[in-house]
This record gives structure tokens, C-alpha cells and sequence, in this order.
């Protein structure tokens, strides 16, 4: 009877320890996201679109997070403590570990991943203009968003380097998503004298301007097919609107007031509003099908702060509450994949005025 030699059971080990991995690494590929349920309990009873809600975050004010093309990396913006301004984080949903990609200095805002390869981020900031945090805006004017004059938008690696800026027009740029196949950034501009949405090229070239009526337009989205873009918009009518909004516009501030979501075909041709009312709605994003949309709104509570998720078929129909949680619920997406949907919540907060980031399963 022959032996079996010791190096054989040396081949056989690296053999099975080899195939675990790659079934493994198999796995990992075919479940990206582990939502285990741990945050259950705080889906609202009538929340009937989430299964298995995680909280990612639990501390300071974490906002606009946002898939990689993968659906396993989110990139968000946060801080944590009075008189900070947020940066850029960048989160392995997988492990729940997140690192810091902007440079740390003066206020960042809407960073995105740049589809399809996720070698690259995009992102607005100061840092350039100053290193400092800017103050708050002056809330005796009321409740109104500072459209920092220094806001440029850039592109970098995943870990921060080789920096690149891509707007060096003077004032405010930023909002910037990019389409999934990586053709075209969509971004909000000062550039013209108003906020008007505009699309560049990856390396800031070929800018065109899509709006032009006299108002805010921003915080725009491409459809997953890249044929159209959603955004929010208000437009002044009345004299006394007018006046206030040229007034604001001119030290560099915004009324976030009666926002209503439009949308357009990639080239700003084929303009519709699908919101009516008196609310404020904002942070609209394309089901993955690009037949609905989601976004937040306040419309329930039209003179409060509880802001829910709702959803709209693309010509204004069949209108749909998604959360009813008593505080903010915002900042809406769905995962490339269509199995996931990140959103930024004021539930299951550690201290008054927290926001985190949530991820669930999305159930249709």
C-alpha cells in the first residue's frame, strides 16, 4: 500500500484555502451590502419599502451619501461638533469603515463618485480660497443657504491625491453628479449671474448652460439611462419675490422656500415640472427604472421642519409618501444594482440635531 506524500496534502490545503477564498470573494461580489436589520426598529410601521434597515452612522451631521458604481462604497459629507465645516468621507459599506478625502480645509459639499470605473471623485470646496470655515449665514434675514463665493468643484483620486480643479469661473459651483456611463457631470453654476444648471465633460471642458429663467435651479441627477436630468428649482413671480431673491442672490445667500422638482432631457430641451404645492422639495433621484422619483419634501408641513421621502411617477402621477418619521428623513438613493436605497435621517439620534445615514433593502 503506497503512502501519500506530505507535499500532496500541501497542494490539497492551498487547493480548498484557495477555492474558500475565491467562493468567498464570490459572495462578497453577489451581496455587496450587508443590511443585517440591526435599525428595524426605527422603520416607521407604514414604511412598507424597507426590509433590514442598518444605521452607518451615529454621530454629528452626516448628509448626501452616495453608491459607488458597485454599490459597496458610499461617499458622504459630515462633521461632528459645533463650528466644524464637513468634509468628504469615503465609507466600505462591507466593514462600516470610513476615511477622510478632502483636504481638511475650508467647507466641502456634494461629492460624488465618478462612474463607471470609481477610480475618481468629484467634489465642491473652499480649500482653495480659504482654509478657514466660513461662518453661518445671517439667519435674521430668516432661514436662507450661503452660496459661498469660494465653492469650486474638483476631482481626485479615492484617497484625496492628485487633486484636480475643474471650475475657475468666479462664485458658486457645486452639485455635481455624473452620469452613470461617465459621459457628463451635471452641476449648479453662479457663473451666468443666476443659479442655472449646467453639464461639463469630465476634465471641466465643453460647459453648457441648460437653464436660463431667472431663479434657482439645482441639485441636479441624471436618469440611470442619461437621457434626462431631474433638479429642483424655484422661480420668483411676484414683485416682492423678485426683489427678495436678486437681493439675496447678490450677497451670495438662497430663501430655500417653494422648491418644486422639474425634469429635462440631457441637452435642456423638453422642460416639466412634476410637483405642485406649497412646500419644499428637494434631493430628487431617479428610480431605477427612470419611470418614478423619489425626493424630499415638507409638503405635509408646509411651515415646519419634518421633511419625508415621497415618490411621483415622472409625469406628476400617483404621488406616494415613502417615510413618516417625525424629523427629517432626506437625501434619497437607490444603489446601481437596484437592490439597496441609502437616505440621511434625524431618527435614532445620540444627541438633538444628529443626522446619520441609513441603508435598507428596498421593497417594491
Amino acid at each position: 500500500m503506497s503512502k501519500t506524500k506530505p507535499h500532496h496534502y500541501i497542494i490539497v490545503i492551498i487547493i480548498t484555502v484557495s477555492f474558500l477564498g475565491f467562493m468567498r470573494w464570490r459572495a462578497i461580489q453577489q451581496n455587496p451590502v450587508l443590511v443585517d436589520g440591526s435599525a428595524n426598529s426605527h422603520i416607521q410601521s407604514d414604511e412598507r419599502h424597507f426590509k433590514n434597515l442598518r444605521q452607518l452612522t451615529f454621530s454629528g451631521e452626516n448628509a448626501e451619501a452616495y453608491f459607488s458604481s458597485d454599490s459597496r462604497k458610499l461617499i458622504f459629507q459630515a462633521h461632528d461638533g459645533e463650528g466644524l465645516c464637513d468634509q468628504i468621507y469615503i465609507m466600505d459599506i462591507i466593514n462600516g469603515e470610513y476615511e477622510m478625502v478632502s483636504t481638511g480645509d475650508g467647507v466641502t459639499t456634494c461629492a460624488y463618485f465618478q462612474y463607471p470605473n470609481n477610480d475618481k471623485i468629484l467634489y465642491a470646496s473652499t480649500h482653495h480660497a480659504s482654509k478657514s470655515c466660513p461662518p453661518p449665514p445671517d439667519y435674521s434675514r430668516g432661514y436662507v443657504w450661503k452660496l459661498h463665493e469660494g465653492y469650486d468643484i474638483f476631482s481626485t483620486n479615492l484617497n484625496g491625491s492628485s487633486l484636480e480643479q475643474l471650475t475657475h469661473e468666479n462664485g458658486y459651483d457645486a452639485e455635481a453628479t455624473v452620469a452613470e456611463d461617465g459621459s457628463r457631470i451635471v452641476y449648479t453654476s453662479i457663473s451666468s449671474g443666476d443659479l442655472e444648471v449646467w453639464t461639463m465633460n469630465l476634465d471641466g471642458s465643453d460647459k453648457r448652460m441648460l437653464t436660463n429663467k431667472l431663479g434657482y435651479d439645482g441639485g441636479p441627477f441624471f436618469s440611470h439611462a442619461g437621457n434626462k436630468i431631474v433638479w429642483r428649482s424655484y422661480y420668483p413671480e411676484t414683485v416682492k419675490e423678485i426683489t427678495d431673491y436678486k437681493k439675496l442672490i447678490a450677497e451670495s445667500m438662497i430663501r430655500p422656500m417653494n422648491l418644486q422638482i422639474r425634469i429635462m432631457n440631457a441637452d435642456g430641451s423638453g422642460k416639466k415640472q412634476i410637483t405642485y404645492n406649497e412646500g419644499a422639495n428637494f434631493a430628487p433621484f431617479f428610480f431605477p427604472n427612470d419611470e418614478r422619483i423619489i425626493f424630499c419634501s415638507n409638503m405635509a408641513d408646509p411651515n415646519g421642519r419634518n421633511f419625508d421621502l415621497w415618490a411621483v411617477n415622472t409625469d406628476g402621477t400617483n404621488l406616494e409618501r415613502i417615510t413618516s418619521f417625525d424629523g427629517f428623513d432626506g437625501f434619497p438613493m437607490f444603489s446601481p444594482n437596484g437592490k439597496y436605497f441609502v437616505f440621511a435621517s434625524n431618527r435614532n439620534q445620540a444627541k438633538t440635531g444628529d443626522t446619520n445615514i441609513f441603508i435598507a433593502e428596498w421593497v417594491d
